[in-house]
């Protein structure tokens, strides 16, 4: 589903997605993209921060505060590093800069519907320590809490939890849950972290750790 109010590039999202084999929906503002998501489950959402009547921004929170977890990709006007923390904190899975290119945007879109979609080889259950992962619920718990996970939160855990006592580097889990192949200076995934710190990191443990120019690891309490 495309949110947006500026028809030009409503089109050009249309068309170069539909040349990319995906099937499109739009919506000219946020209230229209809820009316719209009544009636349509997308399986991605890409969404406008500058909109009028309701921005990016107050249409992602509405859909996280309802528990739709459907991945979002925002599109931001200027690479203002406070609207990219701000979107990715709300629930966002990622960002595209206008102008865009359009093999980054189709990239992207690709990235976040792969690590959202369920991976078959990933064992179902996993743990570390007091967190417990179910994948065929889609389901983190903390000593049996349920914890409100993001996709890309979720992710990211995931990995962490499946190869526990390893450093993973920056550059294996940009590729992994991002889909970033290159070389790249991105801190998406110091700032992905920190998100899952802030929820796991509870009760004494502090199992994330960083190692530091390498990479991240997740460790069982000792």
């Amino acid at each position: 589903m495309i949110v947006d109010d500026e028809p030009g590039v409503r089109a050009l999202l249309n068309d170069t997605l539909r040349i990319a084999g995906f099937e499109t929906v739009e919506a000219t503002d946020g209230m229209s993209a809820l009316t719209l998501l009544r009636t349509h489950k997308p399986d991605l959402l890409v969404i406008d921060i500058n909109m009028p009547l309701m921005d990016g921004f107050e249409l992602v929170e509405r859909l996280r505060s309802s528990n739709d977890l459907t991945p979002v990709l925002m599109l931001t006007a200027r690479e203002d590093k406070a609207d990219i923390t701000r979107g990715l904190k709300i629930g966002a899975d990622d960002y595209v800069v206008k102008p865009f290119g359009i093999e980054e945007l189709i990239l992207r879109i690709k990235a976040i519907l792969r690590r959202s979609a369920k991976n078959v080889d990933t064992p179902a259950k996993l743990s570390c320590g007091p967190i417990s992962i179910d994948d065929d619920q889609h389901q983190v718990t903390f000593n049996g809490e349920e914890i409100d996970l993001s996709p890309t939160e979720y992710r990211l855990l995931q990995i962490l939890v499946e190869k526990k006592g390893r450093v993973l580097s920056k550059n294996l889990l940009l590729d992994e849950v991002w889909g970033i192949t290159f070389e790249s200076e991105s801190t998406v995934v110091d700032t992905y972290i920190s998100y899952l710190r802030k929820k796991l990191h509870r009760d004494g443990f502090e199992g994330i750790k960083t190692v530091r120019g390498v990479g991240f690891q997740i460790q069982e309490p000792k």
